[in-house]
């Protein structure tokens, strides 16, 4: 049984359980993004994001500067 929404990655389209009541737990918490990353990003998509695209875009967004 699933606790939590299961959504479909923006970017991939993968799906993943959205644990953003418990976002602590959640998998795109694994990525550690500083403030120009996230913002960056949320230029990019509105909704969520599986942890693969966060860090594929966390290491365009390096790339590019």
């Amino acid at each position: 049984m699933v606790k939590h929404e299961i959504i479909s990655c923006e970017r991939c389209h993968t799906r993943v359980e959205c644990k953003a009541n418990a976002s602590l737990k959640c998998q795109c918490n694994a990525v550690q993004l500083d403030l120009n990353e996230v913002q960056y990003i949320s230029e990019l998509y509105e909704g969520c994001l599986c942890a693969a695209c966060l860090r594929a875009l966390q290491l365009e967004y390096q790339e590019s500067i």
